[in-house]
């Protein structure tokens, strides 16, 4: 096995662009998996994330692909030869900058296809020949369907993260798909978790398969430094605070359960005073283009996300990444913390865990086989108490508790509230007794007008007149001569 990339005999097209992104040496996942596909065979290969898949599987499809390398113009001389299949829109936009840089100095194409944008776009560059088309599996379905794309040359299939597409429900699509691709190809699956329904897709789709696991099943980075810290709901943000205080930290991820959840803690943290901004599946995917770039420029401090971001975003030197949320499924948390810590730099991993989530932290703790032990939080004086009080009805912003100086024109204060509902609570007896019910209340409603004034059908009711069946609204039919009889 060879550890240098400068070993590998690379054409020299992917060589150079090698060398100009500072590649140097393999990480192992590289080192087992490319001389592998190099031969030609079936991958299915386990690694932590962030330790280099995407070159693992591309850089060796690129270097078989070069004999098919050409300069023409025509689009039957670039059909798609190699089809990379990822869960989100941020993983494949990844994935496709990663290809285009390998390949920039050959003649081999690629493109990228996602939903929530225009198809037009996306069409024009699949009508002009790609050899790499890397996709999310509902879009694909949808440009096959138009017949905007044609999948009868692929030689190459790469399914990355194929747990998580697995988890959001992508296993019929994936069939779809791979129902349209010759039998003849080699397929690389790439995950970072091998659960049982991964290997039964595995024997469904693979043939003879070469196992490549370069960590433990499930591992988290030795590089992450991992704090579990016991606190209530109500005391998270201030703990949140406290830590990026004391540590000094520009930038973080900040993961909860829900979508919801984060748009609320979002604005939340931007009006305590962080450049905050929210990634999760209800935004536009212009707007979340926006989100992580401006997060990568640096111009946010903390990207408060869903795990719809927890799979694969590769931006480096992101200091720490917090649950501020432990997540339901125990195998997110490994790659929620896969955020931090990558391509062998230190990070830190806080989870903010209250009483309601001992389960899902014993799961975690069953997951990566290490004792978590919860500490105690504790606050800086100087560090105020950061509790909601709820929403105000009128839809105005939520208070923070306080005395009656902080309370707003009309709107009464909690603790005006507390010590006016303990003098009503002590009270005497005879002060709060109801008073006499008026008998005026009791009686049943009578008009004032005089009946010539009152309606037509209250004054026909009081007179006792008799009611038809029909209402006096409702205007009789004429009666019209019949001008033919039926006989019987």
């Amino acid at each position: 096995m060879t550890t240098s990339f400068s070993n590998l005999n690379l054409a020299e097209p992917l060589a150079r662009a090698v060398a100009e992104m500072g590649y140097e040496t393999m990480t192992p996942i590289q080192e087992q998996a490319i001389p592998v596909v190099l031969q030609g065979k079936d991958v299915m290969g386990a690694a932590q994330t962030g330790t280099g898949k995407t070159a693992a599987f591309a850089l060796p499809l690129l270097q078989r692909m070069m004999k098919h390398e050409n300069a023409s113009t025509s689009p039957a001389r670039h059909p798609v030869r190699a089809l990379v299949l990822l869960p989100t829109r941020e993983l494949a936009v990844q994935v496709a900058e990663q290809v285009e840089l390998y390949a920039k100095h050959t003649n081999l194409r690629s493109t990228v296809v996602f939903g929530g944008m225009d198809m037009k776009p996306q069409t024009l560059e699949l009508k002009k020949g790609v050899e790499v088309l890397v996709a999310t599996p509902g879009r694909l379905l949808d440009h096959i369907e138009a017949k905007n794309t044609v999948l009868n040359q692929v030689e190459y299939v790469v399914l990355d993260e194929a747990d998580r597409m697995l988890d959001i429900g992508f296993l019929p699509d994936l069939q779809r798909i791979l129902s349209y691709l010759p039998k003849q190809r080699i397929t690389l699956l790439f995950s970072a978790t091998f659960s049982p329904e991964i290997k039964r897709l595995a024997s469904s789709y693979l043939q003879d398969p070469v196992t490549i696991e370069v960590a433990r099943s499930n591992a988290t980075a030795s590089t992450v430094e991992q704090h579990f810290y016991a606190v209530s709901a109500d005391d998270k943000r201030r703990a949140l605070h406290q830590i990026l205080k004391t540590r000094g930290m520009k930038q973080a991820f900040v993961f909860v359960n829900s979508k919801l959840g984060c748009a609320r803690l979002a604005r939340s943290l931007e009006r305590e005073g962080l450049k905050t901004t929210a990634l999760h599946g209800d935004k536009s995917q212009d707007e979340r283009l926006k989100a992580l770039e401006a997060f990568k420029k640096g111009d946010v401090d903390l990207l408060v996300c869903t795990d719809v971001a927890a799979r694969g975003l590769d931006i480096k030197d992101v200091p720490a990444v917090f649950n501020f949320d432990v997540p339901f499924n125990a195998e997110d948390y490994v790659h929620r913390i896969g955020r931090t810590g990558r391509a062998g730099a230190l990070g830190l991993a806080v989870s903010f865990a209250s009483s309601s989530d001992q389960r899902l932290v014993a799961d975690i703790e069953k997951l990566i086989k290490t004792k978590i032990e919860l500490e105690p939080m504790e606050f800086d004086e100087d560090q105020p108490r950061i509790k909601e009080q709820g929403r105000i009805n009128d839809g105005r912003r939520m208070y923070r508790e306080g005395g009656a100086e902080d309370a707003q024109p009309g709107v009464e204060a909690p603790r005006e509230r507390t010590e006016r509902r303990e003098r009503r609570e002590h009270a005497p007896h005879q002060q709060r007794q109801a008073a006499a019910r008026d008998p005026f209340f009791d009686k049943p409603y009578e008009s004032s007008l005089p009946v010539e004034a009152q309606p037509a059908w209250e004054a026909a009711a009081k007179s006792g007149a008799s009611r038809s069946s029909v209402s006096a609204n409702i205007k009789p039919k004429k009666k019209v001569a019949a001008l033919f009889k039926t006989t019987a």
